[in-house]
């Protein structure tokens, strides 16, 4: 069925019942409205969900699919997956306008309305009842689920006000208070976490997908709601804190399984686009490709790490605010020293370790150790893992019969020399500290293809993180950044705390 032959501006100067008629508009259900202007986009080759990175061949086809099929959605998956992104932006397959009846409470659609104020204004003003266009922006309902949700705040409930002040029966329709269910007619209706939802509440809703039936305390009504559901759920639920009824399970058509990004490219893309940089100096802030790998390595190990609840999840927003907080630690830098351009430092990443120790649920044994040697232990992993690829691996070239070119910046750091690198120092500082370390310039520019003049100093103190973490060298957090020192000598350093692997004790020295 075709929606419209009318142009928005010849539609929005339609005012009547009687105008609607005659300019042969015609209505048509929502699904059948997502599905046909779903259509209408797959032929063009537009992307509805523009900016949702990494679903392009897995979760968007299945909502493609489900709305095609006319379906009810549950979306399944962790924190920070785009969940509610994905049902917001399924407001952008709706018609730009579609008519209601004005004054009307439920949306009514003039040509077939639903509740008994319009058919009564229908029936008393016939093609002179006014009527007024509604945006798809407006069609959108979302409600988070919580314990203290309740039927009367989703389906509706007698209110005695009304009846008092209107003097009406308690057998009057007109005496019910709607809730946000049937206040969603005609419009996107999105339950976040369902499975928080007591469950009576959501056998409330089990006539709602099947029959369109409402209940409201004795009333009899046979309403057919026309909604798109969509639902959210964590797994996590299911087991933690509720679970959705089966019943009610049995009747959502498609269950689509979300998932996090499943390579640092596509983390790099979300969390670039996410990040809030706007008025920050970034012409001034030189950031290495390299870091903002770091960062998304951050997360994945996270994900895998055994002193995080994985069943909790590690939510996107965790890259993004740890950008967004490693470009302010360097522009924090910038503005101490009266700069006009820096570099992101392998140091600033104690910057970050704030945006993840609140982003990342701890087990018992993280949270004996605590969040922020947890996070700081993290950080640590992602310089391990990415440090290969850039440099040969410490363990291998101390079992190779060839030269190992760690010798001599590791031989100076054995002869008791130690090196503190600041969050604070200027550039000369900063420059002038890892110059003194004998081997490291050779090293970088030997390993590292392609480097930049500005990039030198960044990959010299990477290479130095790197060592530490493959135990060659010994590093200890200090309040304002970094201090490096010979591995053996650490070990009598009676400040040694020890750390949350066997491998890695050096990082807590």
């Amino acid at each position: 069925m075709e929606y419209s032959r009318l142009s928005t501006k010849e539609l929005l100067q339609i005012k009547t019942l009687g105008q609607l008629k005659i300019s042969g508009y015609q209505s048509r259900d929502i699904k059948e409205e997502l599905r046909q202007n779903l259509i209408v986009k797959i032929k063009k080759k537009e992307n509805v969900f523009e900016g949702i990175w990494g679903y392009e061949d897995t979760v968007i086809p299945d909502i493609e699919r489900a709305i095609l099929s006319r379906h009810n959605i549950n979306l399944l998956g962790l924190r920070g997956q785009a969940k509610t992104r994905i049902a917001r932006m399924m407001t952008r397959l709706l018609d730009e306008y579609v008519p209601v009846i004005t004054g009307s409470e439920l949306n009514d659609d003039p040509l077939n309305p639903l509740s008994s104020y319009g058919r009564n204004l229908i029936a008393e003003k016939g093609d002179h009842t006014q009527i007024s266009w509604w945006h798809r922006n407006e069609r959108y309902t979302e409600k988070l689920a919580t314990p203290d949700v309740s039927v009367a705040d989703l389906i509706g409930d007698v209110d005695p006000i009304k009846a008092a002040t209107l003097k009406l029966s308690y057998n009057d329709e007109r005496v019910i208070h709607f809730g946000l269910v049937p206040r969603s007619h005609r419009s996107i209706f999105v339950i976040n976490e369902l499975p928080d939802l007591q469950a009576r509440i959501q056998v409330a809703l089990f006539n709602i997908l099947q029959e369109g039936d409402i209940q409201i305390r004795g009333f009899k009504l046979r309403i057919p709601l026309d909604i798109q559901f969509v639902f959210t759920a964590n797994p996590e639920d299911y087991t933690n804190r509720g679970s959705i009824v089966t019943p009610l399970k049995d009747r959502i058509e498609s269950q689509i399984i979300t998932h996090y990004p499943k390579n640092i490219q596509i983390g790099r893309k979300i969390t670039h686009q996410e990040a809030r940089l706007e008025g920050r100096p970034l012409d001034r802030i030189h950031i290495p490709e390299l870091m903002k790998d770091l960062i998304e390595q951050v997360a994945i190990e996270a994900r895998s790490s055994e002193y995080v609840d994985e069943k909790s999840g590690v939510s996107a927003r965790l890259t993004i605010t740890a950008f967004e907080n490693l470009v302010s630690a360097a522009e924090r830098r910038l503005l101490m020293n009266d700069e006009t351009h820096t570099v992101v430092r392998i140091v600033d990443l104690i910057g970050i370790i704030p945006s993840i120790t609140g982003k990342v649920e701890l087990v018992y044994e993280g949270e004996q150790e605590g969040a922020g040697l947890v996070a700081y232990n993290l950080i640590g992993k992602a310089i391990r893992s990415l440090f290969v690829e850039y440099f040969p691996s410490p363990e291998q070239k101390k079992k190779d019969k060839e030269g190992n070119p760690y010798v001599l910046p590791l031989s100076w750091f054995g002869e008791g020399n130690t090196m503190d690198i600041l969050t604070t120092h200027s550039d000369k500082e900063y420059k002038k500290t890892l110059l003194q370390v004998p081997g490291l310039e050779k090293i970088t520019t030997e390993f590292v293809k392609g480097l930049a003049d500005k990039e030198k100093e960044f990959f010299m103190e990477f290479a130095l993180h790197g060592l530490a973490e493959y135990s060659q060298l010994s590093k200890k957090l200090l309040d304002t950044g970094m201090q490096f020192k010979d591995l053996f000598s650490s070990m009598f350093d009676l400040g040694n705390t020890g750390g949350l692997d066997e491998d890695d004790d050096d990082e807590f020295n």
